[in-house]
């Protein structure tokens, strides 16, 4: 009666086997959407076309970036939340996505810890201090000495979440007050400070760095721990006497909760071996994006520090979106 029993066991559990070893090996049988919550043309969206064209040469399907845009990566998030976990649906997200927005929100359309499946993160790119050039400060040192000297009343531009909260951890770490003044989008804030509206501001190195480079701007400081390879001569928060200080933003691949972990683990594999392409590097190095591909638990790991660490900044700033 045993052996008979065990004969059964064997007859069902072997079909189911099979099946389950097949979910990955058919992967994908169909074209891939990757949900990107912002415009075309920006750095989130360059990310995901250069992985979407290698990955539809590698599949020999379509890949096809959807560009939905708004809410700050709201309207995207809850659209790639409610998606099928079949691993035909990725989604890009940012720092604030994940890691800010629970913080920021009283209430989500989406469940930033839970929702989703972290596939890789991508890439990382530190926020850059930089000042107009008429501004006398030279150094980090110099511009808190600036700010104490004003009562105040220096103000800085920003055009994005992460670089506000870069302001606002700077701030309290230099122990010195400053105006914060939102623009929706870092180009509008780049032109104020360019045309000498406001003097100081905190950017993302990407959409900074022609600004930087061309002497538009003054850089003073990237909020890194590492000094970026795109301005190897530009220090550190941390090496201009704010030890400490470590603040990227990121974006990375997710897919929605529930995504078969077969999949998931083919879909790392594949990611991360293009992003790790030299020319992949190059050309969002070029955008001053870091390259750092890695495991699906690693990325969890990041999302969870960073809301820790980042929500800590938002609630002693009294940071609120709604």
């Amino acid at each position: 009666m045993k052996l008979l029993q065990k004969l059964l066991l064997c007859l069902f559990t072997l079909p189911l086997a099979g099946v389950a070893g097949t979910v990955a090996d058919t992967f994908p049988e169909r074209p891939v959407r990757i949900i990107v919550p912002f415009p075309p043309g920006g750095g989130t969206d360059t990310v995901a076309r250069t992985v979407a064209a290698k990955l539809s040469e590698r599949w020999n399907v379509p890949v096809t970036v959807d560009n939905r845009p708004g809410g700050n990566t709201l309207i995207g998030a809850e659209m790639a939340a409610r998606a099928a976990p079949d691993g035909y649906t990725l989604f890009l997200p940012i720092d604030s996505t994940l890691a800010m927005n629970q913080s920021l929100y009283a209430k989500l359309p989406y469940d930033p810890i839970n929702g989703f499946a972290p596939v890789s993160l991508a890439v990382t790119m530190p926020m850059v201090l930089a000042v107009h050039p008429s501004v006398k400060a030279r150094s980090v040192k110099d511009l808190i000495g600036l700010a104490k000297s004003s009562d105040g009343k220096l103000a800085y531009a920003h055009g994005a979440l992460p670089a506000q909260v870069a302001g606002e951890a700077f701030k309290a770490a230099a122990k010195v007050d400053m105006v914060a003044v939102p623009y929706k989008g870092s180009g509008p804030a780049m032109t104020d400070v360019v045309g000498g509206q406001v003097p100081v501001i905190f950017d993302a190195l990407g959409p900074a760095i022609a600004f930087v480079k061309s002497g538009k701007v003054r850089p003073l400081a990237v909020t890194s721990a590492k000094r970026s390879p795109s301005l190897p001569d530009v220090p550190t928060l941390a090496e201009s006497g704010l030890p400490g200080m470590d603040l990227v933003t990121w974006i990375g691949f997710v897919a929605p909760a529930g995504t078969d972990r077969a999949i998931i683990a083919k879909l790392n594999g594949e990611i991360t071996r293009i992003l790790k392409l030299p020319e992949t590097s190059e050309k969002l190095g070029a955008m001053g994006m870091d390259v750092v591909a890695g495991s699906p638990e690693q990325f969890t790991q990041t999302i969870k520090d960073d809301a820790t660490k980042l929500g800590a900044v938002i609630k002693a700033a009294g940071i609120k979106l709604d």
